[in-house]
Order: structure tokens, then sequence, then C-alpha cells
């Protein structure tokens, strides 16, 4: 496989030329006006599998919006040939301020190695570098077809929550059955540390409402002698936490599994420095739950964190009045075995307790909520990643870390019974979720030989060696 890299250096210019092309179509899942934009994504990259070589390619519609389907059989297929599924999502989060931008998002600008645009690394320069990879594995073997059974399911609604992805999985069990499965929407720590993600937290989310008078009231005819829900709010949002930062909602903590000596020691095996972290989040202060680093707060500690609060006046100059609304956007990460059904109740709970007299209350859910996902190192997967990534990076051997973000893999897991391994090249400072999205293109590049030398190591396990 050795001219896997001169076929990805020659082929850039493709890439490029994909990604300028897709990241101009404003496929927010979040934002009912871009719906139709989520399909005309979906209609791009079917597309784009078929002239990558792709012999199925189906377009898999559900309650909400489409997810994509490619397969490629190993035309010399026995059975020992491994079946790969790559798990991503072509949908964007929303742009949200727009006047923060440098440049609009929807128009794909590359200044050196970067490429700055919504979406650029999460998810669609991430799964693009997989079709350069397909075309760069077949030329290096030699092949007309992938050494493995390869598939690919692309969700579309995974940035609101992924609320019809497990009933997909469900009803497509059959032609999703996989072997291994590889995560493709995550990162590495930084472009000279190779490392792979081996775990993911859950996510539950929930906007909180607080109604007090029927309209907004004059504050010095009322004000003090009625309800304030904007009051009310705050104080809810102030008892979250303690002042060591640890959530204070009955129950949170009760289900989760907390790190051994040996996960201790992997996670903060990694070169981190706080300074460099403080930096890429242009914050001034670090700030968690005490008693754990911050790569352990990141990513195996669980959180809940304020996303939104408003309430009454917003525009400019003053108005005084006892408002009659308020709002909390509330979202919770969990970690293994914490269940977001469980901390849903809890959660109810614990805004009922903070809910004074004259205000009533209401909250909305966005979803069921997802569970964690951890996967273990010690499988012949994950050995297989290791080797693929460590020669593209040329080193011995790569990192393990936890993703502090949330997806559905531990409902593909649960769904498939099959191993994850994650392979994501994005960088802590892509602002992925914020104006100014970018993505490395020597990343890009790079993913695209991982990914081209892993289907022939998966190749050369085969099944039986992926079982261990």
């Amino acid at each position: 496989m050795t001219d896997v890299p001169a076929f990805v250096a020659d082929h850039r210019p493709d890439l490029l030329a994909d990604l300028d092309a897709w990241l101009r179509i404003p496929g927010i899942s979040a934002q009912a006006e871009h719906h139709a934009d989520v399909a005309a994504s979906a209609d791009w990259l079917a597309a784009a599998f078929t002239r990558t070589g792709f012999p199925t390619v189906e377009i898999w519609p559900t309650a909400g919006l489409p997810a994509v389907y490619a397969e490629w059989p190993a035309e010399d297929a026995t059975g020992d040939t491994p079946t790969v599924l790559v798990y991503g999502h072509h949908d964007v989060q929303p742009v949200d301020p727009i006047d923060l931008w440098q440049t609009p998002p929807f128009e794909p600008t590359v200044d050196g190695d970067v490429l700055r645009a919504r979406g650029a690394s999460d998810d669609k320069g991430q799964l693009l570098f997989h079709l350069l990879a397909v075309r760069a594995h077949l030329s290096a073997a030699g092949r007309h077809s992938p050494a493995v059974n390869l598939k690919f399911l692309i969700e579309g609604e995974e940035e609101s929550g992924s609320p019809n992805f497990e009933q997909l999985l469900s009803e497509r069990a059959g032609q999703l059955r996989s072997d291994v499965v590889v995560i493709t929407d995550t990162g590495m720590l930084a472009p000279d540390i190779p490392s792979a993600v081996t775990g993911m937290r859950g996510l539950v989310v929930a906007t909180v409402h607080f109604h007090g008078p029927d309209l907004d009231l004059h504050s010095g005819s009322f004000g003090g002698a009625v309800p304030n829900p904007a009051t009310a709010i705050a104080r809810l949002v102030a008892a979250l936490h303690d002042d060591k930062g640890r959530v204070q909602i009955p129950g949170f903590y009760d289900d989760v599994l907390e790190l051994t000596d040996a996960e201790h020691d992997l996670i903060n095996k990694a070169p981190f420095s706080d300074d460099e972290f403080l930096n890429t989040a242009k914050s001034r202060a670090l700030a968690g739950e005490a008693g754990y680093s911050t790569l352990e707060r990141l990513g195996a500690r669980p959180t809940a964190e304020v996303n939104g609060l408003g309430g009454g006046y917003q525009g400019e100059g003053g108005k005084t009045i006892v408002p009659s609304d308020a709002f909390a956007k509330l979202s919770f990460r969990l970690v293994s075995n914490q269940r977001p059904e469980a901390i849903q109740r809890a959660v109810v709970d614990f805004v009922a307790s903070h809910v004074p007299d004259g205000i009533s209350h209401r909250i909305e859910w966005e979803g069921e909520g997802v569970a964690a996902c951890v996967v273990g190192v010690d499988t012949p997967a994950f050995a297989a990643l290791n080797r693929a990534v460590a020669q593209t990076f040329g080193v011995s051997e790569i990192l393990a870390t936890r993703e502090g973000g949330s997806g559905p893999e531990a409902a593909i897991e649960a769904a498939l019974g099959a191993p994850l391994v994650f392979l994501g090249v994005g960088l802590p400072d892509d602002q992925i979720h914020a104006p100014n999205e970018k993505v490395s293109l020597s990343m890009l590049f790079k993913g695209a030989e991982a990914a081209a030398l892993l289907w022939q190591e998966f190749a050369d396990l085969g099944r039986t060696g992926l079982r261990g």
C-alpha cells in the first residue's frame, strides 16, 4: 500500500472541488427553513457516492430528514471477508451569530492549509476524505472493488439530536449488518499527536419555560409584589452547581462509573497544556468539577451547561417591566452507565422543586437523548486502526482520548452488536458549532491515507480476526 500517499497527493484538487460544492449547501437540520437544503445535501452526497463507483446508493427517508446509504461489496468476497460500516452525518449546525463570521459561512474560503465554512470539519470534510480514500485504496491495491464489503450510513439529523435514527437502525438492520463500525465524526489532540477517540458522552437537552403574569407588567406598579419569572429562572440556573462545580441535581451522579486507575493514566498520558486549551477557547480561566483534570472534565465526567437564558425586554434602552415569560436552555453531557431517561426524570424533579408560587412551568425535550459510548482499546479492530493511523503519521502507536461531544454511537453499537472504532482528524481549534468553523486540509489528506490503509488492515484480519 505504499502508493496511497502518492495517490492522495495527486488527487487533492478532487477533494477540494468536492468540498467547495458540498459546503455551499446550507443543510441546517435544526431550522425548518433549511430542511429542503438538507434534502439537497443528501442528493449531492448520493451523486458523489455514485461518481466514486459505489454500485448501490440509496436515499433513506425518515419521519424527519433523509439519510444516505451506499454499499460496495468486495467482488472476490469469501465467508471471511469483513463488512465495514462507516457512520457520519451530512447536516450542519446553525450559523448564528452571523456577524461574527469572518467569511460567509456557506462560501468556502481557503487560506493556506485552512478551509473555512460551516460543515468543513463537522462533518462534511471528514466524510469526503473517505471517498478519496476509497479511490486511493483501489488504486494502490490494483482492485476494482474494495478489499472489504464497504457500507456507509450518513445521517441527516445528527445536529438535531438524531430523533429518528434509532427507528432507522431498527428498520434497516438487515442491510446495515456489519463486523465493525468506523465513526468518522471526531478528531485528534493535535496535528502532531495522532490519536483516536475511545468514548463519547451522551446528551440530554431541554428548554425550561417559566410563565408568570399573563402580560408584561409595569415594574413600578407591580414589581416586588408579584413573582418575576426571569428572577425565578435565574435562581434555577444558579442552583445547578455548587461552588466546586458539582451538579446539584439529586441523583445526577448515581449511575456514573468512576474512572479506573488505568483509564485515568490513559487519559492523562496525552500531552496537554491548560494554557494552550485556554488560548483555543479564548477563555481567561478554567472551570468545572473540582478534583479532575481538564481532559477528564472534557471527556470522562458528566456536565450540566446553560446554553441560553432569556426573558423580558431585550431591545435597546430600558423598559421597566416584570416580564411575563422567561426560559433557560440546558444541556447535560452523560458518561458511561448514565441513562438519558433517568437524567430526564431527575431534571423534571429538580425544576419542579425550584418553581415558586405564582409561576407555571413546562419543559421541552429535544428528543429522548442519547447514551454515552465507550469502546475498548484491546480489540483487534482498535489495533488495526492503530496500525493504519500510526503508519500514516509516522509513529509507533497512537494515543487514546475521550470525546466531550455526543452522538448516536451507543445506539449504533446496541443495534448492530459490532465493535466501534473512531477515525477522525478534526482539531480542537476547528471551531465546530461556532462562527468561523474551519478544517485543516493537510489533516483531511492524512485522514484519506489512514482510511485507505484501514480497509486493507481489516481485510487482512478477516472476520475471524476481528472477532478476536
